[in-house]
């Protein structure tokens, strides 16, 4: 008898750790993503802006991301700024497929863009076969690591990497310091309409808008004179609901989904 209840003692045993061993292979976390995994999704995405005048030269340049395409359009967001005053004035031009070297150029054309005190965005199309839209990402968390992409200075391809510094509502009294989404990465000239990605997944959350600057001033010179650094911590963000918002006021809110049009501020 008692031989017998040690035999089923084992067998119960036995269960339990198979039980045990299986159930903890149904409960192990999945790893994120490789970074070199997210970045193979993001990269292409981004693309370069070159405006040119009738002769040729290049006036002005700037970032963007692709967010759809329909076929062989393909369709790109930018900061309102960077076409500002130059449409039906400058060849615009996309150059897609930087990450791999020189990209592929593409005439553009300028379907909206504004650029007010509350908006600064525009949205521009091109025929391209290299179209690899953004994914977009869920709401912005403080402290998350993030990759902004663009092109400073109208050159190569830049990838910086930081966090999430400051997220908020609009509800400061103060319309200087209402209604941010800033993260601390640094940018520079040309880098505005970049795309600022959340690093665990590659989800695009904004774009570059500018950065805060500070004036350091000369003394003791016969000629005064100052400089205007960046802020560190302090470039600022167009988030995903700005954006949404653009393309539902536009008419183009099945470019990106969850577009809906509202009223008020969103974080920005």
């Amino acid at each position: 008898m008692l031989d017998t209840v040690r035999v089923l003692i084992r067998a119960l045993a036995a269960g339990v750790i198979i039980l045990a061993l299986y159930g903890g292979c149904g409960t192990t976390p999945v790893e994120p993503p490789r970074r070199e995994n997210v970045l193979q999704r993001i990269l292409p995405s981004a693309v370069q802006i070159i405006l040119e005048n009738p002769e040729g030269r290049r006036v002005r340049t700037g970032s963007g991301v692709v967010i759809a395409s329909r076929g062989s359009e393909c369709f790109v967001v930018t900061s309102g700024h960077t076409v500002a005053g130059v449409i039906g004035r400058s060849e615009i031009s996309l150059l897609f497929g930087r990450q791999r070297g020189a990209g592929t150029r593409a005439s553009a054309t300028v379907l909206a863009h504004r650029e007010t005190e509350d908006v600064d965005i525009a949205l521009l199309s091109a025929q391209s076969d290299q179209c690899v839209p953004a994914r977009p990402a869920a709401g912005p968390e403080l402290g998350e690591a993030v990759w902004v992409i663009g092109f400073p200075w109208g050159r190569n391809m830049l990838l910086a990497s930081g966090i999430v510094s400051q997220v908020s509502f609009g509800d400061a009294a103060d319309g200087e310091s209402q209604s941010r989404l800033m993260v601390d990465a640094s940018v520079s000239y040309g880098s505005s309409g970049g795309g600022v990605y959340e690093a665990r997944g590659g989800g695009l959350l904004g774009l570059v808008e500018g950065y805060r600057t500070a004036r350091v001033t000369s003394k003791g010179t016969e000629q005064p004179w100052y400089i205007d650094v960046p802020v560190p911590g302090q470039t600022l963000v167009t988030p995903l609901t700005d954006i949404r918002r653009f393309l539902a006021d536009t008419g183009h809110a099945d470019l990106i989904e969850g577009a809906s049009s509202s009223t008020g501020r969103a974080a920005r």
